[in-house]
Protein backbone atom coordinates (compact mmCIF):
# COMPACT_ATOMS: atom_id res chain seq x y z
CA UNK A 1 0.00 0.00 0.00
CA UNK A 2 1.41 3.25 -0.73
CA UNK A 3 0.34 5.91 1.60
CA UNK A 4 -0.61 9.40 -0.04
CA UNK A 5 -0.32 12.94 0.94
CA UNK A 6 -1.74 16.32 -0.43
CA UNK A 7 -0.30 19.67 0.20
CA UNK A 8 -2.98 21.93 -0.28
CA UNK A 9 -6.99 21.82 -0.89
CA UNK A 10 -8.26 23.53 -3.92
CA UNK A 11 -9.99 22.23 -6.97
CA UNK A 12 -7.34 20.04 -8.55
CA UNK A 13 -6.20 18.56 -4.61
CA UNK A 14 -9.81 17.63 -5.13
CA UNK A 15 -10.01 16.02 -8.26
CA UNK A 16 -6.51 14.19 -7.62
CA UNK A 17 -8.41 13.01 -4.15
CA UNK A 18 -10.92 11.72 -6.13
CA UNK A 19 -9.00 9.55 -8.68
CA UNK A 20 -6.74 8.32 -6.38
CA UNK A 21 -9.77 5.74 -5.32
CA UNK A 22 -9.38 3.98 -8.70
CA UNK A 23 -5.44 3.75 -8.03
CA UNK A 24 -4.65 -0.53 -7.30
CA UNK A 25 -2.78 -0.02 -3.67
CA UNK A 26 -2.82 4.07 -3.01
CA UNK A 27 -4.10 5.11 -0.07
CA UNK A 28 -5.17 8.35 0.92
CA UNK A 29 -3.85 9.56 4.66
CA UNK A 30 -3.37 12.94 5.31
CA UNK A 31 -3.93 16.73 4.11
CA UNK A 32 -1.87 19.60 4.70
CA UNK A 33 -2.60 23.42 3.78
CA UNK A 34 -1.95 26.73 5.64
CA UNK A 35 -4.78 26.39 7.86
CA UNK A 36 -6.53 24.05 10.63
CA UNK A 37 -10.08 24.84 9.23
CA UNK A 38 -9.23 24.06 5.36
CA UNK A 39 -7.50 20.98 5.93
CA UNK A 40 -10.18 20.08 8.65
CA UNK A 41 -12.52 20.91 6.17
CA UNK A 42 -10.76 18.85 3.23
CA UNK A 43 -10.19 15.72 5.20
CA UNK A 44 -13.85 15.39 6.09
CA UNK A 45 -14.81 16.11 2.52
CA UNK A 46 -12.77 13.18 0.71
CA UNK A 47 -12.21 10.57 4.17
CA UNK A 48 -8.85 11.52 4.91
CA UNK A 49 -7.79 10.74 8.33
CA UNK A 50 -5.02 13.47 9.15
CA UNK A 51 -5.31 17.21 8.51
CA UNK A 52 -2.39 19.16 9.52
CA UNK A 53 -2.55 22.77 9.68
CA UNK A 54 0.97 23.58 8.22
CA UNK A 55 2.90 21.80 5.40
CA UNK A 56 5.69 21.25 7.17
CA UNK A 57 3.30 19.10 9.84
CA UNK A 58 2.62 16.81 6.68
CA UNK A 59 5.89 16.36 5.57
CA UNK A 60 7.22 15.15 9.05
CA UNK A 61 4.30 12.32 9.12
CA UNK A 62 5.89 9.08 9.11
CA UNK A 63 2.75 7.32 7.66
CA UNK A 64 2.95 9.77 4.74
CA UNK A 65 4.76 7.74 1.35
CA UNK A 66 4.99 10.47 -1.19
CA UNK A 67 3.58 13.75 -0.95
CA UNK A 68 1.11 15.49 -3.88
CA UNK A 69 2.03 19.54 -4.12
CA UNK A 70 -1.26 21.01 -5.35
CA UNK A 71 -0.55 24.34 -4.22
CA UNK A 72 -1.07 27.83 -7.04
CA UNK A 73 2.63 27.64 -9.18
CA UNK A 74 3.90 30.12 -7.07
CA UNK A 75 3.90 28.17 -4.28
CA UNK A 76 5.27 24.99 -5.84
CA UNK A 77 9.08 25.82 -5.03
CA UNK A 78 8.33 26.12 -1.20
CA UNK A 79 5.99 23.16 -0.98
CA UNK A 80 8.59 21.42 -2.75
CA UNK A 81 11.05 21.99 -1.22
CA UNK A 82 9.89 21.32 1.98
CA UNK A 83 8.53 17.96 1.67
CA UNK A 84 11.90 16.93 -0.27
CA UNK A 85 14.14 18.30 2.37
CA UNK A 86 12.04 16.33 5.05
CA UNK A 87 12.60 13.33 2.69
CA UNK A 88 9.35 12.75 1.36
CA UNK A 89 8.95 11.67 -2.49
CA UNK A 90 7.24 14.29 -4.62
CA UNK A 91 4.56 14.48 -6.91
CA UNK A 92 4.36 18.42 -8.42
CA UNK A 93 1.63 20.16 -10.26
CA UNK A 94 2.96 21.58 -12.93
CA UNK A 95 4.36 23.70 -14.23
CA UNK A 96 7.30 22.59 -11.52
CA UNK A 97 7.76 26.04 -10.91
CA UNK A 98 8.08 29.52 -11.96
CA UNK A 99 11.51 29.59 -13.50
CA UNK A 100 14.54 27.44 -14.75
CA UNK A 101 16.27 28.10 -11.84
CA UNK A 102 14.09 27.34 -8.62
CA UNK A 103 13.13 24.21 -10.84
CA UNK A 104 16.79 22.82 -11.05
CA UNK A 105 17.27 23.88 -7.10
CA UNK A 106 14.12 21.37 -6.72
CA UNK A 107 16.19 18.71 -9.13
CA UNK A 108 19.15 18.88 -7.51
CA UNK A 109 17.73 18.94 -3.80
CA UNK A 110 15.96 15.70 -4.64
CA UNK A 111 19.19 14.27 -6.67
CA UNK A 112 21.23 15.15 -3.77
CA UNK A 113 19.34 13.10 -0.82
CA UNK A 114 18.36 10.20 -3.50
CA UNK A 115 14.36 11.38 -3.22
CA UNK A 116 11.90 10.94 -5.82
CA UNK A 117 10.49 13.79 -7.88
CA UNK A 118 8.17 14.48 -10.48
CA UNK A 119 6.18 16.98 -12.19
CA UNK A 120 2.65 16.18 -12.55
CA UNK A 121 2.74 16.39 -16.23
CA UNK A 122 -0.46 13.83 -16.32
CA UNK A 123 -0.81 14.01 -20.54
CA UNK A 124 2.36 12.18 -20.14
CA UNK A 125 1.21 9.30 -18.38
CA UNK A 126 -1.98 9.01 -20.83
CA UNK A 127 -2.28 5.51 -21.88
CA UNK A 128 -3.53 7.12 -25.26
CA UNK A 129 -0.75 9.51 -25.52
CA UNK A 130 1.85 6.92 -25.13
CA UNK A 131 0.22 4.82 -27.97
CA UNK A 132 0.32 7.53 -29.91
CA UNK A 133 3.97 8.12 -28.97
CA UNK A 134 5.00 4.26 -29.56
CA UNK A 135 2.65 4.34 -33.17
CA UNK A 136 5.16 7.53 -34.07
CA UNK A 137 8.45 5.37 -32.88
CA UNK A 138 7.01 2.45 -34.93
CA UNK A 139 7.08 5.35 -37.74
CA UNK A 140 3.10 4.83 -38.75
CA UNK A 141 3.44 7.88 -40.25
CA UNK A 142 6.87 8.61 -41.11
CA UNK A 143 9.06 11.35 -40.39
CA UNK A 144 7.69 13.95 -38.40
CA UNK A 145 7.30 17.51 -39.84
CA UNK A 146 5.04 19.66 -37.60
CA UNK A 147 2.81 19.57 -34.41
CA UNK A 148 -0.35 21.87 -33.67
CA UNK A 149 -1.77 22.26 -30.44
CA UNK A 150 -4.19 24.99 -28.88
CA UNK A 151 -5.31 25.37 -25.38
CA UNK A 152 -7.42 28.02 -25.08
CA UNK A 153 -10.58 29.23 -22.04
CA UNK A 154 -12.68 31.90 -22.21
CA UNK A 155 -12.91 33.62 -18.77
CA UNK A 156 -13.21 36.17 -17.82
CA UNK A 157 -11.39 35.46 -14.47
CA UNK A 158 -11.12 38.48 -12.45
CA UNK A 159 -7.92 40.57 -11.38
CA UNK A 160 -6.71 38.54 -8.08
CA UNK A 161 -7.59 35.01 -9.94
CA UNK A 162 -4.55 32.93 -9.96
CA UNK A 163 -4.82 33.25 -13.74
CA UNK A 164 -4.30 36.73 -13.69
CA UNK A 165 -2.38 37.86 -10.42
CA UNK A 166 1.09 38.20 -11.52
CA UNK A 167 2.41 37.22 -7.78
CA UNK A 168 0.50 33.77 -8.28
CA UNK A 169 2.58 33.54 -11.39
CA UNK A 170 -0.76 34.18 -13.61
CA UNK A 171 -0.93 34.03 -17.25
CA UNK A 172 -1.84 31.60 -19.88
CA UNK A 173 1.31 30.53 -20.61
CA UNK A 174 2.61 28.52 -17.85
CA UNK A 175 -1.09 27.21 -17.00
CA UNK A 176 -2.44 26.51 -20.36
CA UNK A 177 0.27 27.24 -22.37
CA UNK A 178 2.44 24.29 -20.99
CA UNK A 179 0.51 21.55 -22.27
CA UNK A 180 1.10 22.35 -26.45
CA UNK A 181 4.70 22.77 -25.14
CA UNK A 182 5.30 19.58 -23.90
CA UNK A 183 3.14 17.61 -26.76
CA UNK A 184 5.50 19.91 -29.06
CA UNK A 185 8.64 18.47 -26.66
CA UNK A 186 7.47 15.14 -26.04
CA UNK A 187 7.48 14.48 -29.97
CA UNK A 188 9.73 17.09 -31.30
CA UNK A 189 12.08 17.39 -28.67
CA UNK A 190 13.82 20.93 -27.55
CA UNK A 191 13.32 23.40 -30.50
CA UNK A 192 16.22 25.02 -31.85
CA UNK A 193 14.53 28.17 -32.93
CA UNK A 194 11.61 29.75 -31.16
CA UNK A 195 9.72 32.90 -31.62
CA UNK A 196 6.85 34.04 -29.44
CA UNK A 197 4.33 36.96 -29.27
CA UNK A 198 1.66 37.61 -26.21
CA UNK A 199 -1.52 40.16 -25.15
CA UNK A 200 -0.34 41.22 -22.10
CA UNK A 201 -3.55 42.24 -19.22
CA UNK A 202 -2.96 44.97 -16.90
CA UNK A 203 -1.22 43.11 -14.22
CA UNK A 204 1.48 42.14 -16.64
CA UNK A 205 0.74 38.56 -17.37
CA UNK A 206 0.05 37.22 -20.93
CA UNK A 207 -4.09 37.01 -21.92
CA UNK A 208 -3.26 35.17 -25.68
CA UNK A 209 -0.26 33.94 -26.33
CA UNK A 210 1.09 32.68 -30.04
CA UNK A 211 4.38 30.22 -30.59
CA UNK A 212 5.95 28.63 -33.30
CA UNK A 213 9.27 26.23 -32.55
CA UNK A 214 11.54 25.82 -35.21
CA UNK A 215 13.56 22.23 -35.76
CA UNK A 216 16.70 21.68 -37.31
CA UNK A 217 15.22 18.71 -38.82
CA UNK A 218 12.90 20.93 -40.45
CA UNK A 219 9.67 20.42 -38.27
CA UNK A 220 7.56 23.01 -36.86
CA UNK A 221 5.38 23.66 -34.13
CA UNK A 222 2.46 26.20 -34.07
CA UNK A 223 0.71 26.50 -30.21
CA UNK A 224 -1.95 28.70 -28.75
CA UNK A 225 -3.16 29.45 -25.25
CA UNK A 226 -5.28 31.98 -23.87
CA UNK A 227 -7.32 32.94 -21.23
CA UNK A 228 -9.73 34.90 -23.24
CA UNK A 229 -11.53 33.06 -25.85
CA UNK A 230 -12.39 29.11 -25.88
CA UNK A 231 -10.15 27.17 -28.72
CA UNK A 232 -10.81 23.80 -29.75
CA UNK A 233 -8.64 22.49 -27.23
CA UNK A 234 -7.29 20.08 -30.07
CA UNK A 235 -3.48 18.75 -31.36
CA UNK A 236 -2.05 17.12 -35.07
CA UNK A 237 0.69 15.35 -35.52
CA UNK A 238 2.42 15.83 -38.89
CA UNK A 239 4.62 13.36 -40.44
CA UNK A 240 5.76 12.45 -44.22
CA UNK A 241 3.45 9.51 -44.64
CA UNK A 242 0.59 10.33 -42.34
CA UNK A 243 -1.08 12.59 -39.06
CA UNK A 244 -2.59 11.66 -35.97
CA UNK A 245 -5.38 13.82 -35.15
CA UNK A 246 -6.01 14.57 -31.24
CA UNK A 247 -10.13 15.80 -30.27
CA UNK A 248 -10.87 18.27 -27.45
CA UNK A 249 -9.12 17.91 -25.05
CA UNK A 250 -5.77 16.96 -26.59
CA UNK A 251 -4.19 16.40 -23.14
CA UNK A 252 -6.86 13.56 -22.40
CA UNK A 253 -8.38 12.66 -24.92
CA UNK A 254 -10.55 9.64 -25.29
CA UNK A 255 -9.44 8.40 -28.56
CA UNK A 256 -7.13 9.77 -31.64
CA UNK A 257 -7.77 8.84 -35.64
CA UNK A 258 -4.87 7.91 -37.37
CA UNK A 259 -4.49 8.85 -41.05
CA UNK A 260 -2.05 6.61 -43.42
CA UNK A 261 -1.38 7.08 -46.76
CA UNK A 262 -3.21 4.83 -49.24
CA UNK A 263 -5.37 3.87 -46.26
CA UNK A 264 -8.83 4.50 -44.34
CA UNK A 265 -8.38 7.04 -41.23
CA UNK A 266 -8.48 4.76 -37.86
CA UNK A 267 -10.18 5.96 -35.02
CA UNK A 268 -8.68 4.03 -31.51
CA UNK A 269 -10.53 5.08 -28.49
CA UNK A 270 -10.41 3.87 -24.87
CA UNK A 271 -13.07 4.71 -22.14
CA UNK A 272 -12.05 7.70 -19.88
CA UNK A 273 -12.11 7.11 -16.19
CA UNK A 274 -12.38 9.55 -13.86
CA UNK A 275 -10.25 12.64 -14.22
CA UNK A 276 -7.74 11.54 -15.87
CA UNK A 277 -5.10 12.28 -12.63
CA UNK A 278 -4.96 8.49 -11.93
CA UNK A 279 -2.83 7.32 -14.75
CA UNK A 280 0.32 10.01 -13.03
CA UNK A 281 -0.37 8.27 -9.63
CA UNK A 282 0.23 4.68 -11.05
CA UNK A 283 3.34 5.48 -12.39
CA UNK A 284 4.52 7.53 -9.19
CA UNK A 285 3.71 4.67 -7.22
CA UNK A 286 5.58 1.89 -9.79
CA UNK A 287 8.74 4.42 -9.65
CA UNK A 288 8.58 3.85 -5.68
CA UNK A 289 8.23 -0.17 -5.98
CA UNK A 290 11.34 -0.36 -8.12
CA UNK A 291 13.30 2.61 -6.67
CA UNK A 292 13.59 5.02 -8.70
CA UNK A 293 14.37 8.61 -8.23
CA UNK A 294 12.73 10.50 -11.37
CA UNK A 295 10.19 8.71 -13.99
CA UNK A 296 10.82 7.66 -17.80
CA UNK A 297 7.62 9.19 -18.56
CA UNK A 298 8.64 12.88 -16.96
CA UNK A 299 12.30 12.59 -16.30
CA UNK A 300 14.10 15.58 -14.35
CA UNK A 301 15.12 16.53 -18.21
CA UNK A 302 12.17 17.16 -19.79
CA UNK A 303 10.84 19.23 -17.31
CA UNK A 304 14.00 21.11 -16.83
CA UNK A 305 14.52 21.62 -20.45
CA UNK A 306 10.55 22.75 -21.03
CA UNK A 307 11.29 25.15 -17.82
CA UNK A 308 14.24 26.82 -19.99
CA UNK A 309 11.82 27.07 -23.28
CA UNK A 310 9.38 28.81 -21.08
CA UNK A 311 11.68 31.51 -19.38
CA UNK A 312 12.45 31.81 -22.96
CA UNK A 313 8.97 32.71 -24.21
CA UNK A 314 8.39 34.98 -21.36
CA UNK A 315 11.88 36.88 -22.20
CA UNK A 316 10.21 37.54 -25.34
CA UNK A 317 6.41 38.83 -24.41
CA UNK A 318 7.62 40.81 -21.90
CA UNK A 319 6.38 38.98 -18.41
CA UNK A 320 8.14 38.68 -15.46
CA UNK A 321 7.22 37.33 -12.27
CA UNK A 322 9.49 39.11 -9.71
Amino acid sequence: MTRWGILATGHIAARFAEDLRLVPGAELVAVGSRTAETAERFAERHGVPRAYASWAELAADADVDVIYVATPHAAHHEAALTCLTAGKPVLVEKPITLDLATSTELVDTARAAGVFLMEAMWMRCNPLIRRVCQLIADGAIGTLTGVRADFGVAGPFPPEHRMRARALGGGALLDLGVYPISLAHLLLGPPQHVRSWAKLGPEGTDENTGLVFGYDSGAVATLSCSMVGATGLTASITGSTGRIDLPEPFFRPAGFTLHRADAEPETITEELVGSGYQHEAIEVQRCLAEGLTESPLVPHSATLEIMGLLDDIRAQIGVSYL
